[in-house]
């Protein structure tokens, strides 16, 4: 059993907490007759179905290892059938990690599964009325006694605040809109734990993220790993994964990667998993599952505020200047934004923040034809070769998660102070929440090929906040500006699409699996 990892006392699961279903007997694998080498490879995605189909069915049924669930083998090419390998498994308790142990499982693989226990989840333990992971920890048990897999849970709360958290918190108190997601995924999940089991024996570690990696041939080993969109492409967590380097994508198996979510459902009934029957989970990785004493899911801006705190701030309009009320604070929104601001006559959108004079600009011309918003700059760059792409000229690119892409020209260039590559992408389409902070992820056809993050947007331009407005936000007395005016209704606009802007809406936050 794993003693230490990252200083901290690593807790076996089956000393902590009593059992909610009763194991299943476990048998041992029969002897696996092996294949002749290369006999099947998933280095390249276009294998056909049928052939892939049989070799998979055939090496399942050798090792006898269905678990005695009828499904089918094709939902195992993402787990690398044809080996035998050491797999060290992330598992939240949520359905998506519990079906990846299940397939690698049935794979014929040894897991080991760990649950990791960060940040919010330790230090607020003591004042919620209730651990908020201790269901999480419950359900991963359970699935883990199903098949006899050890579970072990890993404290990486001080990596935790470290890496992700205290960044978070600055790059919002510099007026940027950071992702929690992507640094949890390189810095957290693949970074501090990777670390952590680096020299243990395992041969790759895995998770329940919705993505694809092809991984060479065994006689192609100078080749790098490629990562690749999943079969669902609404649930597909490339973006998130976009600023992984090739020594981490190497060491990685996304076995849900060639299964669509509503397949993954039906494996988790057939599989009988305890926590078949359980919601998806949504939101932001680092806040975790934090509940109100009345069981209220903490949103947001709640965690701004206890980490920042709150400071009175003026709200104008950008192409007047006139005082239209008060804010708590220019952390608590971002470029887009549409909640939150309690304005009439709106909708209003956030177009500009002064940070230093803790001034938000706002305006009910956000989607107006003139404003060019296809432009910006990208730095911290980081390709999952390790070089940058040959050809930069016709990508796709994600400004954020989902589906959407659009078509982009890349342009490579030295920063103004020389010290890194920066990004300047131009956008086939205008999209209306460029947020600085956020992460924009490069595609080639399928390929993602790396990420960086947005610096600048709006062709360095900006919203066009007028002069008047630029002056009053340098008052340092601003009760002088009196009462808010009145606003007057604007007839309402049809170019005005409210279902585009997703960014600085209020959301619950819950781990995701």
């Amino acid at each position: 059993m794993l003693k230490q990892l990252t200083g901290r006392t690593v807790v076996s699961v089956t000393s902590v907490l009593p059992s909610l279903f009763p194991p299943k007997p476990f048998s041992c694998l029969p002897p696996i007759k092996l294949l002749p080498p290369n006999s099947l490879s998933l280095a390249s995605p276009s294998s056909s179905r049928p052939r892939f189909y049989s070799l998979v069915s055939q090496i399942s049924h050798q090792r006898g290892i269905f678990d005695g669930a009828s499904f089918d083998p094709y939902y195992l090419s993402c787990c690398m059938p044809e080996k035998r390998l050491r797999v060290a498994v992330l598992l939240s308790g949520g359905v998506d990690s519990s079906v990846a142990l299940r397939l690698l499982h049935a794979a014929g693989h040894e897991c080991t599964a760990f649950y990791l226990k960060i940040w919010f989840q330790e230090d607020f333990e003591n004042f919620w009325s209730e651990c908020p992971w201790d269901e999480d920890l419950k359900y991963a048990r359970a699935v883990c006694n199903q098949i006899d897999v050890p579970l072990e849970v890993v404290h990486l709360t001080d990596e935790y605040w470290k890496n992700v958290v205290s960044y978070i918190i600055k790059e919002y108190q510099c007026g940027r809109t950071p992702n929690p997601d992507v640094l949890c995924n390189t810095r957290i999940k693949f970074g501090a734990f990777m670390d952590a089991v680096n020299g243990m024996g395992f041969d790759y570690i895995a998770s329940g993220h919705y993505a694809s990696v092809i991984h060479p041939s065994s006689d192609e080993t100078n080749k790098p790993s490629v990562l690749e969109l999943s079969k669902d492409m609404v649930k597909d967590q490339t973006y998130f994964l976009s600023h992984l380097s090739q020594a981490q994508l190497k060491r990685l198996i996304f076995p849900l990667g060639c299964i669509p979510k509503e397949e993954v459902r039906k494996l988790a009934t057939t599989f009988d998993l305890p926590n078949k029957d359980r919601k998806d989970s949504q939101g932001i990785c680092f806040l975790g599952k934090v509940r109100f004493m009345q069981r209220k899911m903490i949103k947001f801006s709640e965690f701004v505020a206890r980490q920042i705190g709150e400071k009175e701030g003026i709200i104008l309009e950008a192409e007047t200047g006139d005082f239209l009320g008060m804010h708590r604070g220019f952390w608590f929104y971002t470029i887009g934004q549409r909640q939150g601001l309690r304005l009439p006559g709106g909708p209003w959108y956030v177009v500009d923040k002064d940070v230093n004079n803790n001034v938000v600009f706002v305006s009910r011309n956000y989607f107006s034809i003139d404003k060019n918003r296809r432009s910006f700059r990208v730095g911290s760059l980081k390709w999952l070769s390790d070089r940058p792409p040959q050809e930069t000229w016709q990508l796709q690119c994600k400004v954020r998660h989902g589906p959407g892409f659009y078509n982009c020209n890349v342009t490579i260039e030295q920063s103004e102070d020389e010290d890194e590559e920066v990004a300047v992408v131009q956008l086939s389409e205008d999209d209306q929440g460029l947020a600085a902070g956020q992460f924009a992820a490069f595609y080639n056809g399928r390929t993602c090929i790396g990420s960086g993050v947005i610096s600048e947007s709006w062709d360095d331009q900006g919203f066009p906040v007028c002069e008047k407005a630029m002056e009053i936000a340098k008052l340092e007395d601003k009760s002088k500006l009196g009462k808010p005016v009145k606003i007057k209704v604007k007839p309402e606009s049809p170019l005005e699409d409210e279902s585009v802007q997703k960014d600085g809406t209020e959301i619950e936050i819950a781990v995701g699996s």
